[in-house]
């Protein structure tokens, strides 16, 4: 049965409540709150909100958000210092996490093609788990947040490029200038964008800063128009919405627009793990529980060690590299948005693809519930711990 958006934004937002309430009296996460409530208003479950492609769309614009509030947190000469120190980790831990997925897949009879996608889908680590449970006032600032960062956007990177050849396998486009104009790309989006503010944003908001409203504005119209611009460069909306913030996170306005999207960044993170929850066929479930509890478990075991070992290599202590491992310890939404690419594109089975999305929700879950209860975090269940 069609509902209309209204009574979907209804049931999704009023029984995120109900069920958000319920989290907290229990002392549970609200992320796992938010996707068992997808799971049961969804289109296998009580089949309340069946349009989950308009929600998941909806929702990718609160990771567009997410990042250029992060960006707008992290000072350039920060950021390309950590980038430097951390992409051997960010390289050396997607070959082993690949190798750990497609070696898994090898032992539960897929194809070779289904093996290299469920290895590939391992490589990343959830941009939006590791950046949500991060104090945005304190470990942004600090060491830790610096590193967190600095692997995800290196993950980033990568993942794009296997979007690439995703993209290009579906579409016979494999020639190398492909993939040289990907790269290209990035260093001319990040130096317009410089250029654009410098010169431009910052004249007009300095000229027009007594009004509020239009400083909102600006920023959304800012963020989304950069997002905009590296998803027509072969890039993706996320990295153009992180260099956009990075871009303003000199100028003193930045703090009062970071303050001032979060409402709306909320909003949409909600939509995105309601259509996380929405969007897995629980029919399936008999068929891949067994490999997906199997590699939900080697990724929550191993992710932890890897990046403890591969961090106190570059010179970070024992309690940093587990800190930073379990906060990273989980797949990513590039593992779901894998799946459904390769999917569409015949390269694998739908069993195959609900084996990366059940495993992508159980590391989120499980890893959600690590990081909550033992690292400072903005929804701790400790007052301890809970750090905005």
């Amino acid at each position: 049965m069609e509902h209309s958006l209204v009574f979907s934004f209804f049931l999704i937002f009023t029984g995120a409540a109900v069920i958000a309430s319920l989290a907290l009296f229990t002392r549970q996460p609200l992320l796992v709150a938010y996707i068992v409530l997808g799971a049961l208003f969804g289109p296998y479950g009580m089949e309340m909100v069946t349009d989950t492609s308009l929600l998941s769309d909806i929702a990718e614009i609160g990771i567009i958000f997410l990042l250029f509030l992060l960006g707008l947190d992290m000072q350039p000469s920060h950021l390309l210092h950590m980038l430097k120190k951390a992409t051997l980790v960010a390289l050396l831990s997607s070959a082993v996490f690949a190798a750990i997925g497609y070696g898994t897949g090898k032992a539960f009879g897929y194809t070779e093609t289904e093996c290299l996608i469920i290895g590939l889908s391992l490589m990343f680590s959830s941009t939006i788990i590791g950046i949500k449970l991060l104090p945005t006032t304190v470990l942004h600032h600090k060491h830790t947040g610096e590193l967190v960062v600095g692997l995800l956007l290196l993950q980033d990177v990568i993942a794009i490029i296997v979007l690439l050849a995703l993209y290009s396998t579906s579409s016979g486009d494999v020639s190398p200038t492909t993939y040289l104009k990907t790269l290209l790309a990035f260093p001319l989006l990040i130096g317009s964008a410089f250029l654009f503010v410098k010169y431009i944003l910052l004249n007009l908001i300095q000229r027009f800063d007594r009004f509020h409203e239009y400083i909102f504005l600006v920023a959304i119209g800012w963020c989304l128009g950069v997002a905009e611009g590296a998803a027509a460069m072969g890039l993706s909306a996320e990295i153009g919405a992180f260099v956009a913030g990075v871009s303003l996170a000199t100028s003193p306005i930045s703090q009062y627009i970071a303050e001032s999207l979060k409402p709306l960044r909320d909003f949409f993170l909600i939509l995105f793990f309601f259509s996380i929850g929405a969007s897995f066929n629980l029919g399936l479930l008999d068929d891949v529980i067994v490999p997906a509890l199997i590699l939900a478990v080697l990724v929550l075991a191993f992710k932890p060690l890897v990046f403890k070992v591969l961090l106190q290599r570059i010179s970070e202590s024992s309690q940093m590299g587990w800190e930073v491992g379990f906060r990273l310890g989980q797949t990513s939404e590039f593992s779901l948005l894998i799946a459904y690419l390769a999917t569409s594109t015949l390269l694998i089975g739908e069993e195959a693809s609900h084996l990366i999305q059940a495993t992508a929700i159980l590391t989120f879950l499980v890893s959600s519930y690590i990081v909550v209860f033992n690292f400072p975090s903005p929804i701790a269940v400790s007052d301890r711990l809970r750090r905005d």
